[in-house]
């Protein structure tokens, strides 16, 4: 009798898997003769069934799908801390127009601040040069791969040779990664929450610039996460003080009893990259 080939090798670790997989299945489905009853959305494979995988009972798979896959493919680059950067979309590089603003006042406060997207490039490239002495495996400079700050700080890990990562969300309008972010390591999230979770799973420091409420909301996530002890007391980086203590009266917080005054200390604000550069290498005794 003739032997039948079965099975295959598992790409990962070489071990056999004596069923069918997935992928050729898939194949093979698509390839059965179009009647009635194998055109019907029943026949479709589950997991190549769009319409059903967007129900409303599949939420719980897909927030897992969102979680793994990004889990998965960072893991298989190797990545093991990254630097997050948080910052105005807004921000415009220096010389360049101030697209959103509405009025004069606005334009003349968003070019002014183009110095902080100049600042987070400077900072990027930082990260990517301590990085590149660990193989581009610590230090991956990571960012929400829009425009703005976001941009300033993939463009200078990229500027560097190195790896970056954008974690971009569907938005009302329509919003391309950056062209700075690494294209394998460019992800897109339908979900919020698992987002968020990705910003903080690798992060060895925070560091935030001027911005809306976007920005806001991750330095108040990061804030309350370390205060109560959710995630490790990793450095928490203000760029331009005056900006934040004009939005945020954080000392008075602290006098009204709704956060301890030793809360405070877990902020940092500095100016400048090297500034910003020094209090985590000072952290991490590098």
């Amino acid at each position: 009798m003739a032997k039948v080939p079965n099975g295959r090798q598992s790409s990962k670790d070489g071990s056999w898997i004596a069923l069918k997989d997935s992928q050729t299945d898939r194949k093979r489905a698509a390839e059965v003769p179009r009647t009635p009853q194998s055109e019907s959305p029943s026949y479709r494979l589950a997991y190549v069934d769009d319409d059903f995988m967007m129900r409303e009972e599949l939420r719980p798979v897909r927030l897992q799908l969102e979680l793994l896959k990004v889990e998965m493919m960072l893991a298989e680059r190797g990545i093991q801390s990254t630097i997050v950067m948080f910052g105005g979309a807004r921000i415009p590089a220096p010389g360049q127009d101030a697209w959103a603003a509405r009025n004069e006042t606005q334009r003349a406060n968003l070019t002014a601040a183009s110095v902080y997207y100049e600042e987070a490039r400077k900072f990027a490239g930082l990260c990517a040069e301590y990085g590149a002495r660990h193989g581009h495996r610590e230090y991956v400079v990571t960012t929400g791969g829009g425009p703005g700050v976001m941009e300033a700080g993939n463009r200078g890990a990229a500027e560097m040779g190195a790896p970056t990562i954008g974690l971009n969300i569907v938005l009302p309008h329509e919003q391309a990664p950056n062209p700075y972010v690494t294209p394998d390591l460019s992800f897109n999230f339908h979900y919020f929450a698992i987002r968020k979770m990705h910003f903080l799973m690798r992060a060895k420091a925070v560091v935030i610039f001027p911005g809306g409420f976007g920005t806001l909301d991750e330095f108040f996530e990061a804030v309350t996460l370390i205060q109560t002890k959710r995630m490790a007391p990793i450095p928490l980086i203000l760029f331009g003080e005056q900006f934040w203590r004009r939005i945020v009266n954080f000392e008075a917080l602290a006098e009204f009893g709704t956060i301890a005054p030793e809360d405070l200390d877990l902020l940092h604000f500095v100016e400048t990259a090297d500034e910003a550069w020094q209090i985590i290498a000072a952290h991490y005794e590098h």
